[in-house]
Order: C-alpha cells, then sequence, then structure tokens
C-alpha cells in the first residue's frame, strides 16, 4: 500500500515571501504561515493556540506569492511535507519540517489590498533563522 503525505492549511502569513532564483531562472519562495486553532477548555474558557508552518512553493506558485501575498494575507495552502537536514557550523547535525506547496488560493477580500490587511499580531522573531535556503538540488525531487 503506498502512503499519503497531505496537508491542507488555512492561515495568516507571518512575513512577507522571501523568494530567491535559483540556477535555471527556478523561483522558490519562502514564508511562515500561522494557522489558529480555538476551543473551550474544562472551564468554557476560549483557548487560542496557534503553531506556524514554514512554507515552500516553487516556480508559478512563488512568483504569485511575491506579486500578491503580504505579512497577513490569508490563504489556503495545500501541499506535502517534507523535512530536509544539514549540519550547522558546529557540525551539529540540524532539521526543518517544510510544507511544499502545490496549491494556493487567496482568501482575503479584494477591497483589503496590501494596505487594508491589519498586519499587527503575533508573529515568529526569528522565524527559522537557523534555517538554510532552500538549495537547487531540491527541485530535483519535486514532481513538478
Amino acid at each position: 500500500m503506498r502512503g499519503v503525505n497531505r496537508v491542507m492549511l488555512i492561515g495568516n502569513l507571518g512575513k512577507d515571501p522571501d523568494i530567491q532564483f535559483l540556477e535555471g531562472n527556478i523561483a522558490v519562495a519562502k514564508f511562515p504561515l500561522a494557522t489558529t486553532e480555538t476551543f473551550k477548555d474544562r472551564t468554557g474558557k476560549l483557548i487560542s493556540q496557534t503553531e506556524w508552518h514554514t512554507v515552500v512553493l516553487w516556480r508559478g506558485l512563488a512568483e504569485l506569492a511575491q506579486k500578491y501575498l503580504h505579512k497577513g494575507s490569508l490563504v489556503y495552502i495545500e501541499g506535502r511535507l517534507r523535512t530536509r537536514s544539514w549540519e550547522d557550523k558546529e557540525g551539529n547535525r540540524k532539521f526543518a519540517t517544510e510544507v511544499v506547496g502545490d496549491n494556493l488560493i487567496m482568501l482575503d477580500k479584494r477591497a483589503d489590498g496590501p494596505h487594508g490587511v491589519n498586519h499587527s499580531g503575533d508573529h515568529p522573531e526569528g522565524f527559522n533563522s537557523d534555517v538554510p535556503p532552500v538549495s537547487d538540488s531540491s527541485s530535483e525531487n519535486m514532481a513538478f
């Protein structure tokens, strides 16, 4: 039996997409995405829990993100999980799990535009600052 690796997220960008162009003019965008779940605890108190996800988009989706997305944008992302590993300067093995998106739907209202969205709120300080940029070699593993 084959496995299934699918992720569906609806959330807000924690910062503007960071776009790079790799060899061959291949665009790759990376940004943090916050998803917040709200539930009531045993006492009836409303609790909000935010999770941060690293999203990576390739080629046309990366260029779309660069053009239309900004900090605070509400998006639907569908893709798969990918875990990378590398060694830092001290020789320690590091890992990063990312959502490689293959479907993106912008959920902001058209009237909001880039200046109409509230950019305040929680965001990850130094989000994944120790994670190296995505390399060109990872694009070889992409199905598209």
